[in-house]
């Protein structure tokens, strides 16, 4: 059986990440790769339920050291539920989002201190980490612009409590993804997220080649 590789995509608000997974995993079952795209916080029922606490309500719905346990809580049930048995099954799995949000979100966004949430990631999943991380980076201006449009016309428009929390909270994270991403140079990739829809796929769609020698 072939292995199974872990891709994540990050980045801001209004990214397109979702429709980057799509034309990826499109793209990767055209030669014969059987993928799984999946999402975070979520990818399982357990961590779906979380999801809606922490999307919905308030800006200030939740104190920044309870959105870090939250996330948690729900990436070990997608980890366990979706991830790891793909993984183990030889397929590839792409997710919307993984542990670099809780960094650049919580710790970042909201000043959660970097090393307390490495050290729970840690302890909760030892050494896990993706094969791949493409960052699509984007000015939260024009990111908060799109996912305003998204949202108007989406299945699910209450989706918005990090949205609605401010510029300033935005460009910390965009901050933040960058710093994660010098820091992380065997991992990352940035993506310039600014390129119309076309131009981000064929970066994403080369540094996939690159990483894991594979025509796509």
């Amino acid at each position: 059986m072939s292995k199974g590789y872990f891709i994540t995509l990050e980045g801001g608000e209004g990214a397109g990440k979702s429709t980057q997974i799509k034309r990826l995993a499109r793209a990767l079952e055209n030669v014969g790769i059987n993928t799984i795209t999946t999402r975070e916080p979520g990818g399982a029922p357990g961590a779906e339920e979380i999801r809606n606490l922490l999307v919905n309500g308030e800006t200030k719905r939740w104190a920044p050291m309870a959105e870090v346990l939250l996330h948690t809580a729900a990436r070990a049930e997608h980890l366990d539920k979706t991830v790891i048995p793909a993984l183990k099954n030889g397929s590839w799995v792409i997710s919307d989002r993984f542990s670099d949000s809780t960094l650049a979100y919580q710790g970042f966004g909201h000043g959660v201190d970097k090393a307390v949430i490495e050290n729970i990631y840690r302890d909760a999943f030892s050494n896990f980490k993706p094969d791949l991380t493409l960052i699509i980076d984007i000015s939260p201006d024009v990111g908060l612009a799109r996912a305003g449009t998204r949202a108007a016309g989406g299945t699910n428009p209450n989706e918005d409590r990090y949205e609605r929390m401010g510029v300033s909270f935005h460009q910390r994270i965009r901050n933040g993804f960058l710093e994660i991403a010098k820091e992380n140079p065997e991992r990352c990739v940035v993506i310039n997220g600014e390129l119309d829809e076309d131009g981000v796929f064929s970066a994403i769609k080369d540094a996939v080649i690159k990483r894991f020698e594979i025509k796509i």
